[in-house]
């Protein structure tokens, strides 16, 4: 049975990337019925910051060669360690029951938002592999980073997640479906962009519509 983890970061209640993020969902499961779903929203209930027990499970882990993570939690031996351990294995749990993984992630200040960074140092671990696993960004910003927009050579928002999936997760399948323009709502001088603003939401959300759909094969 194939399942789905939605992830949201938005700081807002009501934001484009949770827009795009719930309409996702809504459409998967429709075409999945009776598939799993998990959803947590990482802004609201935020993922507390690694600290040292962390860097020792994975020390221990580079040192004993582990890198299936069923073995993860035999390499866990302080009370520290098991107080991290504690905050990692529900997570990592989620991550690794998902077939498809959607990430609600806004761009803050040219990346991501720091709670998902929480998140994602919580579930990474040396030589990871989640090979086979989909994952599907739904993003909004501010302004436009598209290719060869003035703006492209500071996306450090879908750029490092593409790298950080391909790079820790070996995960090159992975969609990115993002609103543009989105500050043209409240910043003046963007105020001329927002028929382009609009367009790039309707556009975000026929491609959400659409791979969603789609089913498991995303």
């Amino acid at each position: 049975m194939s399942h789905l983890l939605h992830l949201d970061s938005s700081a807002r209640s009501a934001s484009f990337s949770r827009e795009l993020s719930a309409r996702f969902a809504e459409v998967w499961r429709a075409a999945n019925p009776g598939a799993g779903y998990t959803y947590r929203d990482v802004a609201a209930d935020p993922v507390p910051p690694i600290g040292q027990a962390w860097t020792e499970i994975c020390d221990a882990l580079l040192q004993a060669g582990i890198t299936d993570p069923a073995g993860y939690a035999s390499v866990v031996k302080t009370p520290e360690q098991r107080e991290a351990w504690a905050v990692i294995e529900p997570l990592l749990a989620e991550l690794l029951a998902a077939d498809v993984v959607l990430i609600g992630a806004p761009m803050y200040n040219f990346s991501i938002p720091a709670t998902l960074k929480l998140w994602i140092d919580q579930v990474t671990f040396p030589k990871m592999s989640l090979a086979g696993k989909a994952f599907v960004v739904a993003g909004a910003r501010g302004g436009t980073y598209l290719p060869g927009t003035p703006r492209e050579p500071v996306d450090h928002h879908e750029r490092y997640l593409r790298d950080f999936f391909a790079g820790h997760y070996d995960v090159h399948d992975v969609t990115f479906l993002n609103a543009e323009l989105t500050n043209a709502l409240v910043d003046p001088r963007l105020s001329p962009r927002d028929p382009d603003r609009i367009a790039s939401r309707e556009q975000a959300l026929l491609g959400v519509e659409k791979l969603a759909s789609a089913g498991r094969e995303v």
